[in-house]
């Protein structure tokens, strides 16, 4: 489980595995570290954060979304990502959209998670601009989750 680095044309993208849910975000997470830097540092802080959001990709698009808005607030890259838990709505399939989503709970996804911020001044970090929608793929597999997401340099 874990997650490597592809190129795309002009941006990066982050092939990712887990066990679980919790585990490809998190494996994701640590793609959007690597492509800011070679080397991580052992400085930083753990601090938490929360995400909400529509649906499960949606989730994981406004997690990295909001680790590259921390980064920019803070001076600090997200680093050693924890996502200790994901809840979503548990509802039959017959009572869901295509993808398994509850459009009818509010708010139907959430996120808790823990990351490491290594100050910016200790690295030799590349910019990563955004997390992109392009090409986004989210998907339960017969030993846990893959994703894809293309980050814009």
């Amino acid at each position: 489980m874990g997650f490597e680095l592809r190129d795309h044309t002009a941006d990066v993208a982050v092939a990712a595995t887990g066990g679980s849910l919790e585990a490809v975000f998190a494996a994701v997470a640590d793609g959007l570290a690597a492509c800011s830097t070679d080397e991580i540092p052992d400085a930083g802080e753990r601090f938490s954060l929360t995400v909400a959001a529509e649906s499960r990709e949606a989730l994981l698009f406004d997690y990295l979304d909001e680790l590259i808005y921390l980064r920019d607030v803070r001076a600090e890259l997200p680093v050693d990502h924890r996502v200790e838990s994901i809840t979503g709505p548990r509802v039959e399939a017959a009572d869901s959209d295509a993808d398994g989503d509850d459009p009818t709970a509010d708010p139907p996804w959430e996120l808790t998670a823990t990351a490491r911020g290594v100050p910016l001044t200790e690295l030799d970090a590349r910019e990563v601009k955004a997390v992109t929608y392009s090409e986004m793929r989210l998907e339960n597999v017969a030993d846990g989750w893959e994703a894809y997401v293309v980050f814009d340099i």
